[in-house]
């Protein structure tokens, strides 16, 4: 998936700030979730928590800027998912950022983690590494 910086993005320091890298990796898993039909944010049933983040930070990225995201599923459990997300500068071989989450689906109403839907979870598997 393809981001394009913004100017506020940048910091101080003239790069992008670490929070927005984060986001990038929210923008990258769900929006590719949604297209694939298996995630409505407004009406779903099901939705993710995350609860787990992590990056590393090897190059700067900054306005104006693409950003290339990759993303794919390192495990899946039965109510949570590992993923991992590399964020690349536009055309660049090796990752200017890297990182995880872990999501945990719940039921909405409840809040309570719930089996991953089969629909779902056949999305995931295609983006699962191999072991």
């Amino acid at each position: 998936r393809t981001i394009t910086t913004r100017w506020m993005d940048n910091d101080q320091y003239g790069h992008v700030n670490n929070v927005v890298y984060y986001s990038w990796f929210d923008t990258a898993v769900n929006a590719h979730l949604i297209e694939q039909g298996v995630l409505d944010t407004e009406n779903g049933n099901v939705i993710g928590f995350v609860i787990e983040t992590q990056c590393q930070y090897f190059a700067p990225l900054a306005f104006p800027q693409n950003v290339e995201a990759g993303i794919r599923v390192a495990h899946i459990g039965s109510s949570s998912v590992r993923y991992e997300v590399g964020l690349f500068a536009e055309g660049a071989p090796e990752t200017a950022a890297k990182g995880h989450f872990i999501h945990v689906y719940v039921d909405r109403a409840t809040q309570r983690p719930v089996p991953l839907p089969a629909a779902l979870k056949s999305v995931l598997e295609q983006l699962q590494c191999p072991k």
